[in-house]
């Protein structure tokens, strides 16, 4: 059995989006979102770059890297740390090319692939659970300030 729970593949696979860490040769660190965020195995995430090359770089120097991918309705998910190696030709690029054509992505905008191997993970939720609410009552909060976003309004929910 590996590091990656069965909810842990759930909320990755569902969510789609991770933040990816990783640290600049100055030491600071750089975000980026990976849309192409997938469980590869019970012990490892992938993503494609397909236009970023700052976390690249950073990954050649570097290869600690965290991702972060949480439901942002109901303000829950984890954080994975681990150790990165960048895929840029080979057996294991081609099969993890046809891993995402698998899957629908437009493989032709792809260009190297990540994958990472999880040193630990943990679970991420909103300080909106320490005050009592339950799953369903942050999720309409959140529901309901993207509706009024897209409505033109802008009531941001309390709790967090």
């Amino acid at each position: 059995m590996g590091l990656l729970t069965t909810d842990m593949k759930r909320v990755v696979e569902e969510q789609r989006l991770g933040f990816v860490a990783t640290v600049c040769p100055d030491g600071t660190p750089n975000l980026s979102p990976k849309g192409t965020t997938r469980v590869w195995d019970d012990d490892h995430l992938v993503f494609a770059n397909i236009r970023s090359p700052g976390t690249l770089a950073n990954l050649r120097q570097n290869a600690s890297v965290e991702v972060n991918v949480v439901d942002p309705f109901l303000r829950m998910g984890y954080r994975f740390k681990g150790v990165a190696v960048v895929l840029e030709s080979g057996d294991l690029y081609d099969k993890a090319i046809a891993f995402y054509k698998e899957r629908g992505a437009r493989v032709s905008v792809l260009r190297e692939v990540v994958l990472v191997r999880i040193q630990s993970a943990y679970p991420i939720d909103s300080p909106a659970y320490d005050f009592g609410l339950t799953e369903d009552e942050v999720c309409a909060r959140w529901e309901c300030y993207y509706q009024s976003l897209r409505a033109g309004r802008t009531t941001s929910p309390t709790g967090e």
